[in-house]
């Protein structure tokens, strides 16, 4: 086991390194609440228990807390801000804080730097007595045991068992859910399965989208690399195809803090060629130079810092090739996760770099480098690929379509969602006339709605004692909206005090009092419903 620990959270490194179980520990573990992924959802799952007097452990595969609100994703997806409450609030006011802005009045009061978001969470976690473990991955296969439809303990892969009441999947990727037994997918379903209208293949979406016809081939008539042969499928159809991934960056203008975008090993500009044709043709159809902004989408965050974004056609998500790792061995995912980062770097260089990028816009990527004060364990790269969408559980309830826009009130509401229906481009594809097309995007916007308690549940024949918050039960249409990191620490909270629940009374966590569960989160400052909402009346 390790903690790495910075100057700034010396401090919160101390406190957890006090109650960090000792890697030498071969006896099973016993505990009320066991939580795995120490994402934002798994840090707020795990205090919010603690916080109820349970006894929880906190298992991380890797060694940092907090996923991609630490590990890249600055620039918070907040949609409408008054649905935030609870712990993610509070987590959000503690980091505004740091900077001296605690009132959250203005957008830029929600932004903050990895590394002060990292020692916050970290701090939240020792002042509520969470044991954390940190390099404490599962068991890729017979990782869980089970029993009379509960889970009765894991093992992490030193060989560690780990028993609990109740178990709460908080990982991206969801592999605590999947050697469970529960039902889940992945990828897109049909328009058909649950009659959704934005649902399966989409043929027209204009956004991140080439302005102009482009050839998809080159002169000697082969492909452009990122492109798949196609055919595209009949629109609507259902596919195994999930959004892009991509690495969220964090850079820097500051000169003193900068460092220059290295050349990648095995570095390859033909990669890029398509975007080089891209680049070519820029100034002809839209009469003036690219510009920074065309190819990557920069957010300040302080001190002279930015969260960029993928932005356009052909920019850092790595379209095509993010399909296979929801369900794939963990050697399968590393090579993915690796190919994502080498694709990252590469394109960083080739825009900074290659001469046939214009000099204006070399010149405004040149600006910016990674941090020295980021990420140091990672050469200041983001540690996080941004799995916008793995597997998702078929639970108790599928949130589908319907329920973002017409069936937005529900019984057994934990919180909220307000967040546009997201789903970035899965394929670049080459059409029938030749030219280029990247497919998959979806930008609806949606009202607050209700998120149901039972999107987290599975079924109760199935599985009686875990929790799911990030990979949750909803068609892909919806969990376009659902999978914002301030959505995950809010589910993230009400699955610690339902399991906590669960655990106290011993009944299976599909049974435990709603009407108990939605009092405790108010009275913790969650929100369940908006005045001009009215859904639970006046």
């Amino acid at each position: 086991m390790s903690i790495h620990c910075r100057t700034s959270g010396l401090l919160v490194c101390l406190i957890l390194s006090l109650i960090v179980s000792p890697a030498s520990a071969q006896s099973p573990v016993n505990k009320d609440v066991l939580v795995y992924g120490g994402t934002a959802a798994g840090v707020m799952s795990a205090y919010s228990a603690a916080r109820r007097g349970s006894h929880v452990v906190l298992l991380e595969p890797g060694h940092h807390l907090g996923g991609m609100v630490t590990g890249g994703l600055s620039a918070t997806d907040l949609g409408n801000p008054q649905v935030i409450g609870g712990y993610a609030k509070l987590f959000y006011r503690r980091v505004a804080e740091h900077y001296g802005r605690s009132r959250l009045d203005r957008i830029t009061d929600w932004l903050s730097e990895p590394h002060v978001s990292e020692d916050t969470f970290g701090a939240m976690l020792g002042e509520a007595g969470v044991e954390v473990v940190f390099g404490a991955r599962l068991r890729e296969r017979h990782g869980v045991t089970i029993e009379n439809r509960r889970i009765v303990s894991v093992t992490s892969e030193d060989g560690r068992e780990w028993r609990a009441e109740v178990f709460v999947d908080c990982s991206y990727e969801g592999d605590l859910l999947a050697q469970s037994g529960a039902t889940y997918t992945w990828g897109r379903e049909s328009a058909q399965t649950y009659g959704e209208t934005l649902a399966g293949v989409r043929t027209i979406t204009p956004q991140h989208q080439f302005g102009w016809p482009m050839l998809a081939y080159r002169d000697d008539h082969r492909l452009y690399p990122e492109i798949s042969p196609g055919p595209l499928p009949t629109a609507g159809s259902g596919d195994k195809n999930v959004q892009a991934y991509n690495y969220r960056l964090v850079l820097t203008d500051d000169p003193a803090n900068r460092l220059p975008f290295p050349k990648p090993d095995g570095y390859d500009p033909a990669q890029f060629a398509l975007l080089a044709r891209y680049l070519q043709e820029f100034q002809s159809h839209m009469g003036r130079d690219p510009s920074l902004r065309d190819f990557l989408y920069p957010v300040r965050l302080p001190n002279h810092k930015a969260d960029f974004n993928n932005n356009g056609p052909f920019s850092s998500d790595y379209i095509g090739h993010s399909a296979a790792y929801p369900d794939a061995s963990y050697q399968d995912k590393l090579r993915i996760r690796t190919e994502h980062l080498r694709y990252t770097q590469g394109l960083l260089y080739f825009l900074s770099h290659d001469p046939v990028v214009p000099a204006p816009l070399k010149s405004q990527l040149n600006v910016w480098g990674l941090p020295k004060d980021e990420f140091s364990d990672s050469d200041h790269w983001p540690r996080e690929l941004y799995i916008r969408e793995g597997r998702r559980m078929v639970g108790a309830y599928v949130v589908t379509q319907a329920d973002l826009q017409t069936n937005r009130a529900k019984p057994d509401a934990i919180g909220m969602g307000s967040y546009n229906s997201d789903s970035h481009n899965v394929q670049r594809v080459v059409m029938p006339d030749g030219t280029v097309r990247n497919e998959g995007d979806m930008q609806v916007p949606v009202q607050p709605y209700q998120i149901p308690y039972r999107v987290m549940t599975p079924r109760k024949d199935e599985l009686q004692n875990l929790l799911v918050p990030v990979c949750l039960s909803a068609s892909h249409v919806a969990y376009s909206s659902l999978r914002m990191e301030p959505q995950y620490m809010i589910l993230g909270q009400a699955a610690g005090v339902a399991g906590s629940l669960a655990a106290e009374s011993g009944v299976p966590v599909q049974d435990i009092p709603i009407a108990r569960l939605q009092r405790e989160l108010l009275k913790a400052g969650a929100v369940l419903d908006l005045p001009e909402n009215s859904f639970f009346g006046p």
